[in-house]
């Protein structure tokens, strides 16, 4: 199942975030340079992304991030806000602090008035408890077969998880994963990316064998090719994709410049089989906050609501 709409934050603030720094091993450990230059490399690389989605026939809902206060991690909603094709519309808890912050009431209530929501869950309570579950970026799901791939860190934690699931109807399969340094992954969607007939892995980051093989046979069983991606296609953010359908029908496997030109002949041959390759260059985002394009993407799987007459 795949969306055709996509919600993105065009960001006010933009640069290194130091309480997500912590555990996102993909984010430097020194802050970079001019924050203003940073912020408008972003805007420039932003900007240029949502023009390409559009004209590549998907729907794009751009709504900018306010000011204050001051949200350098703003531009990647998918952490916080997912939809499913049921009509359900999530809220999640969050471990950074200062990301809580980019959950503004305005941005669900347009959802709100825009879309058909059927169930609206906020799961932001488990905040207080020390829990925290970040959306797609946590949860790589199978909405056709209902199953939840999840590496579980700081950022994914187990009994919200668990009850997240069993509420939505879906199977979690969890595993721990290690970078080629062995420092543990902080996101599902940094390893992995799941397709129609497809899946992008980096199986070698999965920690345990038994779960690896697990994890590899229930992506084939569930009718999945998988493409097997390098711990260096790891790090240049080839895991981090997102396929999307366009207004005519055509699928588009989004990725970063960088995550492409990592991939081999061989693999965009494979790809290209099942789905156009759609790669945008941002660098800025990706060296300074550790994150890639699909992270920028949050899936509207919502039906819209009738235009008044």
């Amino acid at each position: 199942m795949l969306a055709s709409v996509t919600l993105m934050i065009r960001p006010a603030a933009f640069g290194y975030n130091g309480e997500t720094a912590a555990n996102n091993f993909f984010q430097p450990r020194i802050q970079p340079g001019d924050s203003e230059k940073v912020q408008q490399s972003a805007l420039q690389e932003f900007d240029n992304m949502t023009r390409m989605l559009k004209s590549n026939g998907l729907d794009v809902l751009i709504i900018d991030d306010t000011p204050l206060p001051r949200k350098p991690s703003a531009v990647f909603p998918n952490n916080w806000l997912a939809t499913s094709p049921e009509g359900k519309l999530f809220i999640f808890p969050m471990h950074a602090p200062n990301r809580r912050t980019e959950k503004r009431d305005d941005i669900i209530q347009r959802l709100l008035q825009q879309f058909i929501v059927a169930d609206f869950q906020d799961w932001s309570e488990f905040e207080t408890e020390g829990y925290f579950l970040e959306g797609t970026g946590s949860m790589v799901i199978d909405h056709e077969n209902k199953i939840i791939y999840a590496c579980l860190s700081p950022r994914t934690s187990l009994p919200v998880l668990q009850k997240f699931a069993e509420r939505n109807g879906y199977q979690a399969i969890t595993f721990l994963a290690k970078d080629k340094n062995g420092k543990y992954i902080y996101h599902t969607n940094v390893l992995m990316c799941i397709g129609e007939g497809f899946a992008v892995l980096c199986a070698e980051a999965i920690d345990e064998e038994w779960e690896r093989i697990a994890v590899t046979q229930l992506l084939e069983s569930t009718g999945h090719e998988i493409i097997r991606i390098s711990f260096d296609q790891l790090h240049f953010f080839a895991g981090n994709m997102l396929q999307l359908k366009n207004r005519s029908g055509s699928k588009l496997l989004v990725m970063s410049g960088a995550a492409y030109n990592a991939l081999s002949e061989e693999q965009k041959q494979i790809l290209s089989v099942y789905t156009e390759l759609l790669p945008v260059d941002i660098p800025v985002i990706e060296k300074t906050e550790g994150g890639s394009v699909r992270c920028m993407m949050a899936e509207i799987f919502l039906a819209r609501r009738p235009e008044p007459i």
